[in-house]
């Protein structure tokens, strides 16, 4: 080989290494463009809230922008399917709410709900509020209870539709406690929660940021909050736990998930950066009148708490025989 050609054949050596070196530096200092966060619901509500708060937090942190992409339809699952799809490289995120351990007794999915993603992290943690009008004859849980077990398909419960989130909270609460009651499907908490005033229904389990501002005008009667502790922010409200049965929990919660593979250093950058950020004082005080607080914690908290729901409402969708909207 002359030394002209040897030449050329080092050079291309170094020039075979260049890609990988630049890749691996690529990685070292992510995120080097904006991060993605799909939130498959419409622009407005709470999981829009919470996919900005993310997003700021992440902005802040990595000193990177992060944007929110509202994917809405098919119950949440056309922005779902999109986000599990794209590349695991960090870049594109999903926001995740309590009815994604719901969906899967629901809808024939198109990728799996727990091997085909990566927790990232759980963002918030609240509790849902158990509502009646004036008119029922309950003043506690208990007296409720006792009522519709009484009255058998007499009590009716309001949720925001069929196969909703609200609508199998509450099926477990009554299956837990032995009740049959009616259920009034409506298209939306806003059109439940007028029907609840008007007397039209009995009951509704819904988020305290719908309901508080009318059991404050004493208007309705918050008999419970659906998590085993109280809410720091309503502490005179009891919990289900506390009422009779202690084997209900029920959590409204957000959280962040990307597709699987996703790099463990990039994961790790991610997770630190919002833990670090839901500490912020200011962020909680934000939050606490909603009856929602900063969750955190690790990937694999998150992704446990994934996996124990989904067998929790499969079993409540098949025992109530629950269809989608």
């Amino acid at each position: 080989m002359s030394q002209f050609t040897r030449r050329q054949f080092h050079a291309a050596l170094a020039g075979l290494a260049l890609p990988a070196s630049g890749a691996a530096w690529a990685q070292d200092r992510f995120p080097s463009k904006p991060v993605k966060i799909i939130c498959p619901f419409a622009p407005g509500g709470g999981s829009d809230f919470m996919a900005r708060v993310a997003a700021g937090v992440l902005g802040e942190r990595l000193s990177q922008s992060a944007i929110v992409d509202n994917r809405p339809g098919a119950g949440g699952m056309l922005g779902t399917e999109a986000a599990v799809r794209s590349p695991a490289d960090g870049y594109t995120l999903l926001l995740v709410a309590g009815s994604y351990t719901v969906n899967p007794a629901l809808y024939k999915l198109k990728f799996d709900p727990v091997a085909d993603i990566t927790p990232v992290i759980q963002l918030s943690k609240g509790a849902y509020v158990l509502c009646v009008n004036k008119n029922v004859p309950a003043s506690s849980l208990q007296e409720l209870l006792a009522y519709g077990r009484q009255n058998p398909g007499k009590l009716t419960f309001a949720s925001s539709g069929n196969g909703g989130h609200l609508h199998v909270v509450t099926e477990y609460l009554f299956g837990m406690a032995g009740v049959k009651a009616t259920h009034v499907p409506y298209k939306g908490t806003g059109p439940a929660v007028t029907d609840l005033l008007s007397g039209s229904v009995d009951m509704l389990i819904a988020g305290t940021e719908a309901l508080m501002q009318h059991v404050k005008s004493g208007k309705l009667r918050a008999l419970a909050v659906t998590t085993a502790q109280r809410l720091q922010a309503y502490p005179d409200i009891p919990s289900v736990a506390e009422s009779g049965l202690p084997d209900y929990d029920v959590v409204a919660w957000h959280g962040l998930v990307a597709p699987k593979g996703l790099p463990p250093a990039v994961l790790a950058t991610l997770s630190d950066a919002l833990n670090a950020g839901l500490q912020s004082k200011t962020l909680a005080l934000q939050l606490e009148p909603t009856g929602v607080s900063p969750a955190g914690g690790t990937p694999e908290q998150f992704g446990a708490l994934i996996k124990a729901e989904i067998p929790r409402y499969a079993k409540v969708v098949r025992d109530n025989n629950i269809r989608s909207q």
